[in-house]
Formats: C-alpha cells, structure tokens, sequence
C-alpha cells in the first residue's frame, strides 16, 4: 500500500508540473504563442535557396497566413542530417507570434511543408513558446 502512495504522488507531482509552464501575464499583457523557424538554405541537389526565392517564399506563402506581421533574418549554423553527417549552412530564422488556436497550427504546419516541398529540405526546425506581449 505504501508503495502505491508514492506512487500515486510521484504521478500527481509529475502532472502538477506539466501545467507549470502556463504563465500568468502582467496587466497589460496577452498570452501568445511565439514559433521561431529554422529554414536551411542549401539545396540537396546543389545550389542555395537565393534572397530572391526566400523573399518570394515569405510573400506567397507566410504573410498572407500571417497578415499582422513576422521577423525574419539570416544566420549560419549546423545541424546533423538523417544520414548522421554535420551539415553547416546558411540558413533563415522566421519569428511569428500568434494566438494558440488550431488555425495558426494549421498555417505554421503549412508552411514547413510547403518550404521542404519547394526546396527539398530534409527538416525545418521549430521553437514553440508560450510567451506574454505587449504592445
């Protein structure tokens, strides 16, 4: 029996826990959902995605998901492939922010795909986090 009483605290604790990462925003504030993308630019079959192509990829595809607005820039970093190769390349960094609604999760999904369909990428990575703004 006593076994069965940590138990049952052990899980109540891990559960407790799992809402923790709600936080309670400051007046003034609203809770928001921050995703921050990863978009690599080499090409498998060579080559780069050019300035060109991801200007028009944000223009066609991410700004009429998200009409309010988004953050963008360029970096450089590394990543290991599927093949367990390090890959280093230029990439870009795409910042949404955005109610936590099935509908955004339904863009953002749209997005990775079309972005790994178009320039054939293996992956796009994704940050999701609950944040508060303001404005």
């Amino acid at each position: 029996m006593r076994c069965i009483q940590i138990g049952l605290v052990f899980f109540s604790t891990l559960f407790g826990c799992a809402s923790v990462d709600r936080q309670a925003c400051a007046p003034g504030e609203q809770s928001t959902v921050s995703d921050v993308l990863y978009f690599g630019m080499a090409k498998p079959t060579g080559g780069i995605v050019t300035g060109e192509e991801w200007a028009a990829f944000l223009s066609a595809v991410v700004t009429p998901r998200f009409p309010a607005g988004l953050t963008a820039w360029p970096a450089s970093g590394q990543w290991r492939g599927a093949d367990g190769q390090i890959v280093r390349e230029d990439s870009y960094v795409l910042n949404l922010f955005h109610p936590a609604e099935a509908s955004a999760e339904r863009e953002i999904l749209a997005i990775v795909a079309e972005y790994k369909k178009r320039f054939e990428q293996e992956a796009v990575l994704r940050v999701r986090s609950s944040v508060c703004t303001s404005l």
